[in-house]
């Protein structure tokens, strides 16, 4: 597989799903851009590590939800690279701590809708430009778990909703870029904690998993492998898509009687994604 030079901006990825992704790219010839917020001894040793894979590679401090770390980061990338083909919005603030919408502080909400709609939303804004330029881009969003259906999600209401939004606006960007070679897809990992996040295939597939259907854990190469293949210059006809890589898995469990108070132990829903 060539990208012919592609750079690929992948935000969050100094550790974790991002990073598996970036070493992927970075197998299949992209130079990369790797993004963090304080992972900054992290993000240098990968950037380090992806050097030695013979592409380009630089790490860039920024905040997903602030418009001013954003606007920074694509003018560096711009001036140190010569633009992005490849964005992949990987970051986004989660809180792993189940709670009542009413809990929430209205800081808090404002942080988690700007980091997981406005501020995809205003990246993606600034890059376009760069893609139209060249006929050419692949831009990847990050969702949960049937997304794709509005489903409610209790005790992850304003994230939810977060990514809802951008469901609908990965399927309105999709067409909007289409006739200037730009896909927009979403990618739904399913419940991938801890380590699992930098492992391999090989490194689980003798590990048994009751919770999931498909009966092993999820893996970083998991959900990595799935955005190279849509990077790929011939993936050009895949646009629009909400793809859950879950094994199966729903994420969302049902809440039966009485929603429980913060800090409840109550098993009603798993502790959340872990594509932040």
């Amino acid at each position: 597989m060539r990208h012919d030079r592609k750079v690929a901006l992948i935000t969050g990825s100094a550790k974790g799903l991002g990073k598996m992704t970036a070493v992927s790219l970075a197998e299949q010839g992209c130079d990369i851009v790797v993004n963090y917020v304080h992972s900054r001894t992290e993000a240098m040793d990968l950037a380090e590590r992806l050097q030695r894979l013979g592409v380009r590679c630089i790490a860039v401090q920024a905040d997903v939800s602030k418009t001013e770390d954003l606007r920074r980061m694509v003018e560096q990338v711009e001036e140190q690279l010569g633009g992005i083909d490849i964005l992949v919005n990987n970051a986004g603030p989660f809180v792993r701590e189940r709670r009542l919408f009413s809990e929430y502080e209205a800081s808090e909400i404002d942080y988690l809708v700007r980091g997981n709609l406005l501020g995809v939303m205003e990246l993606d804004h600034m890059v376009l430009p760069m893609m139209r330029r060249k006929g050419w881009g692949r831009i990847i969003h990050f969702g949960f778990g049937r997304a794709s259906e509005g489903t409610g999600w209790p005790h992850r209401a304003v994230y939810a909703a977060a990514k809802v939004g951008l469901v609908s606006f990965t399927k309105t960007l999709a067409v909007e870029e289409a006739p200037n070679g730009i896909t927009v897809n979403m990618i739904c990992p399913g419940d991938i904690r801890g380590e699992y996040k930098e492992k391999y295939i090989r490194d689980v597939e003798q590990i048994s998993d009751e919770e999931s259907p498909r009966g092993r854990p999820g893996t970083g190469e998991d959900v990595a492998r799935t955005i190279t293949f849509l990077c790929h210059p011939q993936s050009d006809f895949i646009t629009g898509n909400i793809m859950d890589i879950s094994g199966g898995l729903d994420p969302i469990r049902t809440v039966k009687g009485a929603a429980p108070l913060s800090g409840s132990s109550s098993p009603a829903v798993r502790n959340g994604p872990s594509s932040l």
